[in-house]
This record gives structure tokens, C-alpha cells and sequence, in this order.
């Protein structure tokens, strides 16, 4: 385990292998242990790292702030300290939104980019989302844990085919405040990335999952219109974790973008 110290507190982080520096940044409610799999993967090819969000995991959680802006100018600290002048970004869910925004707010940190069923604009959410973005629902739910693990343990076919999802979810909620759960899910339904996705110059990739139950899987429609020279990879067995729901077609396309990739098929 690793951390370092920024001015809004501890940002913990994992390191696996050697080589070029590839960053993987997780998704609402999750941690870097979601990446676990995939950075066993990487890392025979490139020095990987795997941090967690402010608010989520390891890292701090005593800030007045969760969101989303937060966490691009974290990405930003977490390099500069790491002496890490430019790598590829791979965001999932929320994690992908930010990578997206690091590219637009410091495009000299980021070489590449890859989203994995991330929203663009913040109405794609679910319904389930929007309520956990009102106040009283939220604060229901998180003084009430149980029920939302429940809802884990039932639902799991339908957003992830990989048996050990519930207690990977379980395990991280168990690690996150009432104001990271609340603040990071508002400030991600009142996202909207459309005028702003033209100023991307690097490389991106957008995979969706046909079967995502979080974010609209329409989104990729909104990433190519706003990166015309976006590749984009559709996964129809798939739903929002495709890491975890089709790990090798899900590495295979990956490796593909970080070695080259730079086309825009799709």
C-alpha cells in the first residue's frame, strides 16, 4: 500500500510493474480494488498504477468536497508528485468522466484516453443514481447499508456476470462517507462534457457494454459526436463493468489502444 500527501489530504494509490506509466482511475462507490485483475494484466507491459478518489477507499475522507472538479486536479497532484510528466488515462464509470476533464483541463498530463461506460452528460445515469443524488433518499440509504448490500447480493446478475461483484461493491462501500456518496453523485448528474469534448486532441477510446444498467450506453453517441476522431468498442454481452463481465476481449481491445489505437474506427 502507497500514499502521498496533497493539499486536501492522504491519496492512497497501488503500483504493479515496470516500464511506461498507465493510470487507472475507478468509478462511483468503487476503489483501485476493482482494477486488481487488470492490473496483474498490465503490468507485464507497463508500470500501472491504481488510486482512490478522495472520499473512497483509502483515501482521505475528513474533505468538505467530493466532487468531480476535485478529483481532476487530484489526478493533476497525484502525477506532479510522482514525477509522472504524461501517461494514458483509464477511467471507469466516473473514473472516465475525470480522465476526460484532465485531458481538457490539462491536456499536457495526457497522452491517451480510455472510458469504460462513463457518462458524458449526467442525466444518462440511472434512475437509481438520480435518487441517490436527493438528500433524504441518500441519507436513508447510507445510515441503512444493509439494504443496498441486499440490493448487491440480488441484482448482481444484472450488472456484472463476475460472482465476487457483490463483495467487491460491499467491501467499498463499506469505505465511503455519507458527503462522498452524496456530493460526487450531484456533481456527476450536473456534468455535461458536450462543449467541451472538441478540445480533446489525444487518442480516446470509449468502450460500452450493451447491457450497462448505470449509464446509458447510448452515451458512445455523445463521445464520437464530441471526439470525432474517438475509437469506439461495443461490448453487447456486456454490462457496465466490462473488466469484470469479458476481462479478455476487455484487455485485448485495451493493450490494442495503448500500443497504437490512435485510429478512429468504429
Amino acid at each position: 500500500m502507497s500514499s502521498i500527501t496533497t493539499d486536501q489530504g492522504i491519496l492512497h494509490y497501488e503500483v504493479l510493474g515496470r516500464g511506461k506509466p498507465v493510470i487507472l482511475l475507478h468509478g462511483w462507490l468503487g476503489s483501485w480494488g476493482l482494477w486488481q485483475e487488470t492490473m496483474a494484466f498490465l503490468s507485464r507491459y507497463y508500470r500501472t498504477y491504481a488510486m482512490d478518489f478522495w472520499g473512497f477507499g483509502e483515501s482521505e475522507k475528513r474533505r468538505s468536497s467530493y466532487h468531480v472538479n476535485d478529483f481532476v486536479s487530484m489526478v493533476d497532484q497525484f502525477m506532479e508528485q510522482l514525477g509522472i510528466q504524461k501517461a494514458p488515462l483509464v477511467g471507469h464509470s466516473m473514473g472516465g468522466t475525470v480522465s476526460l476533464m484532465v485531458a481538457i483541463r490539462y491536456p499536457q498530463r495526457v497522452e491517451k484516453v480510455t472510458v469504460i461506460g462513463s457518462p458524458i452528460i449526467g442525466s444518462s445515469l440511472s434512475w437509481l443514481l438520480k435518487a441517490f443524488g436527493l438528500r433524504p433518499i441518500a441519507y436513508l440509504v447510507y445510515h441503512n447499508l444493509w439494504l443496498l448490500r441486499l440490493g448487491f447480493q440480488v441484482l448482481a446478475p444484472l450488472y456484472s456476470r463476475d460472482p465476487n461483484w457483490p463483495q467487491m461493491m460491499s467491501r467499498d462501500l463499506s469505505q465511503t462517507t455519507l458527503d462522498s456518496f452524496l456530493i460526487s453523485i450531484i456533481s456527476l448528474l450536473e456534468t455535461d462534457l458536450r462543449s467541451e469534448l472538441p478540445k480533446i486532441q489525444v487518442p480516446v477510446l470509449g468502450m460500452y457494454g450493451e447491457r450497462d444498467l448505470v449509464v446509458d450506453p447510448r452515451q458512445w453517441q455523445t463521445l464520437k459526436a464530441g471526439v470525432a476522431h474517438a475509437r469506439i468498442e461495443r461490448f453487447p454481452s456486456a454490462g457496465h463493468f466490462i473488466m469484470l463481465d469479458e476481462p479478455e476481449a476487455f484487455r485485448a481491445c485495451l493493450m490494442d489502444f495503448l500500443q497504437d489505437g490512435s485510429d478512429g474506427s468504429s
